[in-house]
């Protein structure tokens, strides 16, 4: 399928999207069937280098209490994961100033070694040499965000850095072999629903292996405290017309929705998500991987899970444990992407 830039414009402005969204549903139920997976994401790390306008782990951000997860507090929380039902393993972590490649290297290798798990890495930049290393180690998907496809908002919002180098980046991840995924945020301030359509068409170009989209969560601790949230009936407009546009892609209903509709998760996927990514990191310190409020509150990981398959099941759909690879890189014309949905449901917990 494809949209101008028109009629992108047009769908997000909309009055009424129950069309959009019965749409995105009937492509996301052709590729995946009733699955959606889980990825358990193990938030390794609130240090950052970075001075992103919008995050709460920016390194100018003095009143956050930062943390860093030993190598086998990483490994109990991903073990956790598998024992949840969770086919992926989400290692993520700001910018770290000090990174260490060889403790990311070696907890891949463990988690692939013993666990079996797809690994997914979200740390930011790294080196082609330490691309290769995490490669080796086994890891499978790398999540590298670009917030705007804006080239001045981009500027304007990650002081320092340059949106072709991020694009850039997208492209070696690929040349690695990793299963690639990007995104954006919406409701940022300057932007508007040009401006938004023409990241949904700069992200559909990039032919990406995952998308995520979420609203902007003002943070009280940031140079955007007092920003308006992001909608999220425009958030969930966009997830929506990505998913007509790349019905391959796995399309996460994100934690930013949840933090801003007690019922977010539930309707991205009534918006065409197939994907769903809670935290296991630890119950001590989870609360502090701030990068915007209300992420990581929550009940319990035991009692959350299971909230969140009771949302999944809820939907009609099956929470599943497979590792969900990327159908773009599976599929075969007229046939079901292999591998993706063929495996069992996660259990009743």
């Amino acid at each position: 399928m494809s949209l101008s830039l028109g009629q992108i414009i047009e769908l997000l402005e909309g009055a009424d999207a129950a069309d959009l969204f019965a749409e995105a549903r009937r492509v996301r139920e052709r590729v995946f069937g009733k699955f959606v997976f889980l990825r358990g994401v193990v938030e390794f790390s609130s240090y950052c280098r970075k001075q992103c306008l919008y995050c709460g782990l920016r390194a100018a951000n003095a009143s956050l209490a930062r943390y860093r997860l030993r190598e086998d507090q990483m490994l109990d929380a991903a073990r956790m994961a598998v024992d949840l039902g969770m086919g992926t393993v989400v290692l993520q972590s700001g910018e770290e100033p000090d990174f260490s490649s060889d403790l990311l290297e070696r907890v891949t290798a463990r988690i692939k070694e013993t666990l079996g798990a797809a690994v997914t890495l979200s740390v930011g930049d790294a080196s082609d040499e330490a691309l290769a290393r995490f490669r080796r180690a086994g890891a499978d998907r790398y999540l590298l965000k670009v917030e705007t496809m804006d080239a001045s908002l981009y500027a304007g919002l990650r002081p320092g850095d340059n949106l072709e180098k991020r694009l850039d980046r997208l492209e070696a991840l690929r040349s690695h072999g990793f299963e690639v995924g990007s995104g954006v945020i919406t409701g940022l301030p300057g932007q508007d629903a040009a401006s938004l359509a023409r990241d949904i068409l700069a992200l559909t170009a990039l032919q990406l292996d995952m998308i995520a989209v979420g609203p902007l969560v003002a943070h009280p601790d940031t140079p955007l405290a007092g920003a308006p949230h992001g909608s999220v009936a425009v958030c969930l407009r966009a997830l929506a017309i990505l998913r007509l546009l790349n019905p391959l892609a796995n399309i996460p209903a994100t934690s930013a929705l949840q933090a801003l509709a007690p019922d977010g998760r539930a309707r991205g996927l009534r918006a065409g998500c197939n994907v769903i990514m809670p935290s296991l990191t630890p119950q001590d310190v989870r609360g502090r991987y701030a990068i915007y409020p209300g992420k990581n509150i929550d009940p319990g990981i035991e009692k959350n899970i299971a909230g969140v398959k009771s949302v999944i099941r809820a939907e009609g759909l099956i929470p599943s444990d497979a590792p969900g690879p990327s159908p773009r890189r599976l599929h075969e014309p007229g046939s079901p992407p292999r591998g993706a949905v063929g495996h069992h449901a996660a259990g009743p917990a």
